[in-house]
């Protein structure tokens, strides 16, 4: 069971992707799910909107995935990530992780989160209650495959 990444522009739907890690062996599932907070940096936050590359970002996020089923003794893994104009208190990803036991995967899905959130290359603009709105670019630090 390969790991999965994708993008979606409406709401995610985290039972439905729990359902493709589904595995007689998996013993242990993990999940994080991210959701649009209401503050940042001392502002009011009112909405977000993300946007992405989606040829480098889907390529830099299967990299991920291939990187924590080597890393780990883990059976399956699927992240997905929301664009578009995002509402408080929506999802904004969702990481989910089986294996046959508990610690590998809650190290495989921190690693996938911590690693898509350092590299893959999407933007989130910033809507404050102000009226004022910034963008806020992810730290990237991209490879390729051969490397």
């Amino acid at each position: 069971m390969p790991g999965a990444f994708s993008f979606c522009d409406t709401p995610i739907d985290p039972a439905a992707l729990q359902a493709t890690l589904n595995h007689p062996a998996a013993g242990g599932f993990v999940a994080f799910e991210g959701r649009v907070r209401n503050h940042n940096e001392g502002q009011t936050v009112v909405q977000l909107e993300y946007e992405a590359f989606p040829e480098l970002a889907i390529k830099e996020g299967l990299l991920i995935m291939d990187e924590a089923m080597q890393r780990f003794a883990i059976i399956g893994a699927a992240c997905i990530h929301r664009v578009g104009l995002l509402e408080i208190g929506d999802m904004a990803i969702w990481v989910g992780v089986s294996a046959a036991h508990r610690d590998a995967a809650f190290s495989a899905c921190r690693y996938i989160i911590d690693e898509i959130k350092q590299r893959v290359p999407i933007w989130k603009k910033e809507h404050y209650a102000s009226g004022d709105s910034g963008w806020i670019n992810c730290e990237t630090r991209t490879r390729t495959r051969s490397e």
